[in-house]
């Protein structure tokens, strides 16, 4: 009877050991899978692009070579002009790798065109200034290689 015991006692730490090695490898590899964040600022980059009345700063959020999302930060702009603005613009870059926002022909909103210009502008200035992430080699990689074959 004692052996039985000893034996599941064994049995179970062993199988502890296990779970607890499988657990210790699962954080390892998410550590590996961390993503890469960066939001930058625009208000310093783009001081002197005016929309009608003024600077109009933003943060973009970039997450793996992704623009994940565009605040635009307090501005002298007219309320309901800049949300015209925002509300044809932004949605334009939004999902984008950063590669592919660059060469971006944006539409501007009709009635809000200044404000509109100077978002772009804000937008691609600020996309200058982002770190290389995979995602976004990774979408420079397959556009090369497609055109190779072709």
């Amino acid at each position: 009877m004692k052996k039985t015991i000893i034996i599941a006692a064994i049995m179970l730490l062993v199988a502890s050991g296990a779970s607890l090695d499988a657990r210790t490898k699962k954080k390892t590899s998410t550590k590996k899978a961390a993503t890469a964040t960066q939001v930058i600022y625009t208000g310093d980059i783009a001081n002197k692009v005016i929309g009608y009345n003024g600077t109009t700063p933003l943060n973009i959020t970039i997450k793996n070579g992704v623009i994940e999302n565009i605040e635009v930060l307090p501005n002298q702009e007219s309320p309901s002009y800049l949300k015209r603005a925002k509300d044809k613009v932004l949605p334009q870059f939004i999902g984008k790798t950063v590669a592919e926002a660059k060469k971006l022909n944006a539409d501007v909103a009709t009635g809000a065109t200044y404000t509109s210009e100077a978002l772009i502008k804000n937008i691609k200035m600020g996309l200058e200034q982002a770190k290389s992430t995979p995602a976004s080699k990774k979408a420079a990689t397959k556009k090369k290689s497609t055109k190779k074959r072709r």
